[in-house]
């Protein structure tokens, strides 16, 4: 038996339990606590662009909207084919009125304590419903991650983005499109800037400053 295995067998037993505790509790803070295996598993998303409740979608038309021409068409066709309506189709319906989808305000991702790229816009159809949609966008994973809307710089100390803010919710995921509806009457020259928050730890993973257009 040589010098090492004797100095082993001098070491009780229960310093080996000990360590071996220690190393489960290691283990369990690491993963369960502060979650640093979402470090190294994306969360993508791939969302379209949201439909709003006026109708109003990615190409800046109502989904069921009708131009005159398509209108005839079809009365022309119910006609042809003896077709009963209880509501028929007006030739006259109105075709102005139609809500469109602009971007409102728009500011892309600048670094925090992570990296974060990608385009932070504000979807609205002048009907006063509003969201904030990532485009590009990507940044590391980690526990409890929300998008707030604050009042603070996008290069301000991180314990200024959580003074005053509005939460839009838990980040859906760390890469990838997604939406998030803000609640009506915002003020976005107020709450300015984007977040995405590290609400267990208090860190900012990337900020982007909305510019109104």
């Amino acid at each position: 038996m040589n010098e090492s295995t004797n100095l082993l067998s001098r070491v009780p037993r229960w310093l080996f339990a000990a360590a071996a505790g220690a190393a489960i509790v290691v283990g369990y803070l690491a993963f369960a606590v502060f979650g640093i295996h979402t470090l190294f598993i994306d969360d993508e998303v791939n969302e379209a662009v949201p439909v709003f409740e006026s109708g109003a979608g990615a190409s800046g038309l109502p989904s069921d909207a009708m131009t005159e021409s398509e209108v005839d068409d079809m009365n022309a066709a119910m006609e042809d084919e003896r077709t009963p309506t209880e509501t028929p189709v007006e030739d006259d319906m109105p075709m102005d009125d139609v809500a469109e989808i602009v971007i409102e305000a728009s500011g892309s991702f600048i670094d925090r304590s992570h990296p974060a790229v990608g385009v932070a816009d504000v979807l609205g159809d002048g009907t006063g419903q509003r969201f904030l949609r990532f485009e590009d966008f990507e940044t590391d994973n980690g526990p409890d991650l929300n998008v707030y809307l604050s009042t603070a710089d996008p290069d301000a100390p991180a314990g200024e983005f959580d003074d005053d803010f509005i939460d839009l919710g838990d980040l859906k995921g760390n890469v990838g499109p997604q939406n998030y509806e803000i609640p009506e009457g915002v003020d976005l020259s107020r709450y300015k800037t984007v977040v995405v928050w590290c609400v267990r730890f208090g860190v900012a993973f990337g900020a982007a400053e909305l510019t109104v257009s």
